[in-house]
């Protein structure tokens, strides 16, 4: 995973699991995100938890326990150090495993010493992170390696590591996300010059970039399944993409034969950029055309079939986006609310939509706390891919026409969601000039993030004892 402010949850969270060896995710810095009214973009970094745990067990014996470092009086252990260390050498490349493991742990330790900084000062200023927001950071994980929760969970186990840590794992990237968006949003103001100088550039071809809408059929593979086993699945894939080559709708196989836990929109991921997907499906759709079929691929999850929906260019003067109208109706949690209670109270509200006692735009201009969009009905017009906050839009993308998504947990609430229609359009003047505003706030972003988190990390306490040791 490429350790970037900017990584969405959904790509932090996957990347947690592939560094504990459950999968492989897609890495790489997501789109800017800007909310029409007040949602605001977040994605952590991967971070461990916090609270020291037993020693881990390596080449047959445990590891020595003992604190490496003190940040402001809160200790670092070894086996926090030395499981980071495992988990990085589990996906680094060679260049990296080939380096002697006490540099590596070293580096490890300065990591883990700046995020437990930046988590103090996340405690210091109220900054949390509710069982809610959690909850759905485990559902996204799921979705992104391919499972259902319960066999996440079972693959979490079965790595190693305990339901708590796991859950902590994520409560933490979703605090420090939180704070380094609050701490850096005013160190990242965009200039109309810089904005007509970089739509210049993307004109003139130089900073265009290719946005692709993949669809996928998974032929699941288990973890442990035998070669006779991956054999026949692979046959099985073959013949998908075969009937796929010769004309077969592929929204009948997706729903036929996937075995993604999401089969909504025809197995559709979604209009993105080419960073924001797996790799893997990148360099296999490469040379293949719109409309066309390839693969099978073979990831962790199983095999792949993939068509190749759409290519746009990023941002050009003449890009024609994939644009999603939508509502929402928003409630806060506060003194008198819980996460959890906001999140029941909106489930009450799909069940009444759907069994129609209730009207959508209704509830939203009577209990909305979304000023911008209540008084609409909680209308949000058309948006563009990159426009909201990552598990708002994640939500968004996997709902059809009519449909309304289970309560979405963000940073601001939770927000029940209604996808109206969808269209392909060009961009209009103002909506040039807002994605160019957000793509260059979003580089200030990640060049503001290495001074700041020096500064925090200079502003701690912290004292280093014995070097880690395996």
């Amino acid at each position: 995973m490429k350790t970037s402010l900017r990584s969405t949850l959904a790509i932090a969270c996957a990347a947690a699991m592939a560094c504990a060896g459950l999968a492989h995710a897609q890495s790489g810095s997501a789109p800017p995100r800007r909310g029409i009214t007040d949602i605001m973009r977040s994605g952590p970094a991967v971070v461990p938890p916090a609270t020291p745990r037993p020693a881990p067990v390596q080449g047959g014996q445990r590891i020595a326990e003992y604190i490496v470092a003190l940040v402001n009086s809160e200790p670092i252990t070894n086996t926090e150090v030395q499981k980071r260390l495992n988990r990085v050498l589990d996906e680094a490349g060679p260049e990296a495993q080939r380096m002697p493991r006490e540099v590596l742990a070293r580096q490890v330790l300065e990591q883990l010493i700046s995020e437990r900084a930046q988590l103090q000062l996340a405690k210091e200023l109220g900054i949390k992170a509710d069982d809610a927001a959690v909850d759905q950071g485990v559902e996204i994980v799921a979705r992104q390696n391919q499972v259902g929760v319960a066999e996440l969970q079972r693959r979490v186990a079965q790595a190693g590591i305990s339901r708590e840590e796991f859950r902590g794992n994520i409560r933490n990237q979703i605090i420090l996300t939180r704070l380094r968006e609050r701490e850096l949003e005013s160190r990242t103001k965009v200039s109309d010059g810089e904005i007509a100088q970089y739509l210049a550039a993307q004109q003139s071809g130089a900073a265009a970039a290719q946005d692709i809408n993949i669809a996928q059929v998974l032929v699941a593979v288990p973890e442990n399944a035998g070669a006779a086993q991956v054999a026949q699945l692979q046959r099985r894939a073959e013949d998908i993409a075969q009937r796929a080559r010769a004309g077969q709708d592929f929204a009948a196989l997706v729903t036929e034969y996937s075995d993604a836990p999401d089969k909504s929109a025809g197995g559709a991921l979604g209009l993105r950029s080419a960073e924001r997907y797996p790799p893997l499906f990148v360099e296999g759709t490469q040379s293949t055309p719109v409309g066309g079929i390839a693969g099978p691929v073979r990831s962790p999850a199983g095999f792949h079939v993939l068509k190749v929906l759409a290519r746009e260019r990023g941002a050009a003067a003449d890009a024609v986006v994939r644009q999603t109208q939508l509502r929402h109706i928003l409630i806060r949690p506060d003194a008198k609310r819980t996460p959890e209670e906001a999140v029941a109270l909106l489930q009450d509200y799909k069940r009444r939509i759907q069994g129609g006692t209730a009207d959508f735009a209704a509830l939203a201009r009577d209990h909305s706390q979304d000023p911008g969009s209540a008084k609409n009905g909680g209308e949000l017009g058309w948006s563009v891919p990159g426009q909201f906050v990552p598990e708002f839009e994640e939500a968004m993308d996997r709902l059809q026409p009519g449909q309304i998504s289970d309560p979405v947990v963000t940073r601001f609430g939770v927000h029940l969601i209604q996808v109206e229609g969808r269209r392909d359009a060009k961009l209009k003047p103002e909506e040039l000039r807002e994605a160019a505003r957000n793509t260059l706030r979003d580089k200030k972003m990640e060049e503001a993030y290495e001074a700041w988190s020096q500064e925090v990390r200079a502003r701690a306490y912290v004292e280093l004892r014995e070097p880690p040791q395996s």
